[in-house]
């Protein structure tokens, strides 16, 4: 059970906040911040927020006023010291944070964290926390209602965001009938789905599809199919003219292919080292596959870190997915 009279408390005995996320930014991250901003704000509180990364493209329309600052660019380190509460949001790892983990690991006022990842680290917070959450932006609706905060369309419609691409618009196992009636509130206080989803999955530019034909096209299956891979390098990004989010999402689809349980995917970072992503529609814990190697998430998505070349780190995750399937006979 989270503690939600204790967040409350906070939210009441203290008037600065600085909120922020992890790297890679997607629609939960991003849209349980401007939700957050709504709450805090529609309680009379003064609210900062930086993070160590800049806004996606295709997600830049939740935040029209430029309130989701990134450090060193948009706002220094020095300009974050009167905060009282640091909340992060929809993650409880340092390396989830980037530079922001310097920020938060000096930072001298309460720590919060507001999360539904399984895996965790010691951010000396206070941790508001429930991994059967299906999104960051749910619980940040369950603290407005815990506030009595009443929804209005600035908290709704990135808070429809958060749960809808966390879903998978909705069609995730994680999609349940409590998450269709949240969603329902959403809807009715000012979120519209249908210029939403334009908004997000049908603003492709041409560099994207052009990336995604090349993760495509190297796909390949085993063990029956019920394994599917595929990896990106930086020199894709650069021939396609693609940026690092360009490659979000593309792991969903190779899910599509008829038979497959898990799907891998490596992504060069620009700094070096592979990101890993997995996906399972099976009894395959991703959080357990990715925790072997550092990282972390949930039982149906997660991801690590690889400093090794790309050889090494097929080798290594693909012979830990390979031997969870045949283990467990999926």
């Amino acid at each position: 059970m989270i503690p939600w009279p204790r967040f409350v408390d906070i939210v009441q005995h203290h008037q600065r906040f600085l909120l922020t996320a992890h790297i890679r930014p997607d629609g939960d991250s991003l849209g349980s911040e401007m939700a957050m901003i709504g709450i805090l704000e529609g309680l009379g509180k003064d609210v900062l927020v930086c993070n160590a990364f800049p806004v996606p493209p295709n997600l830049r329309f939740l935040d029209p006023d430029g309130r989701l600052k990134q450090l060193g660019v948009d706002i220094s380190a020095e300009q974050l010291a009167d905060r009282e509460v640091g909340i992060v949001l929809d993650t409880s790892a340092w390396a989830q944070l980037g530079d922001m983990a310097k920020v938060i690991q000096a930072f001298r006022g309460l720590k919060v964290i507001v999360d539904h990842h399984v895996s965790q680290d010691d951010l000396g917070a206070e941790v508001f926390k429930d991994p059967d959450a299906e999104a960051a932006g749910r619980l940040v609706i369950d603290a407005a209602d815990q506030l009595g905060v009443a929804l209005t369309p600035a908290i709704a419609v990135p808070a429809f965001v958060a749960l809808a691409t966390d879903t998978g618009w909705f069609r995730f196992s994680s999609t349940t009938a409590s998450t269709l009636a949240l969603a329902s509130r959403l809807v009715a206080a000012g979120a519209a789905p249908d210029a939403l989803y334009r908004q997000i999955y049908e603003n492709d530019s041409h560099s994207r599809l052009q990336l995604i034909g090349h993760a495509l096209v190297r796909a390949e299956t085993e063990l029956g199919g019920r394994l599917i891979h595929t990896w990106l390098s930086q020199n894709d990004f650069t021939t396609c003219g693609a940026i690092p989010s360009d490659s979000e999402d593309i792991i969903n689809m190779t899910l599509s292919v008829k038979g497959t349980r898990v799907a891998v995917i490596f992504v060069e970072q620009a700094s070096g080292g592979f990101k890993v992503s997995l996906r399972s529609r099976c009894d395959i814990d991703c959080s357990r596959l990715a925790g072997l190697f550092g990282g972390g998430g949930h039982k149906k998505a997660a991801g690590a870190f690889f400093h090794d070349s790309l050889e090494v780190a097929r080798q290594k995750m693909l012979d830990a997915v390979r031997a969870a399937i045949q283990s467990a006979g999926q």
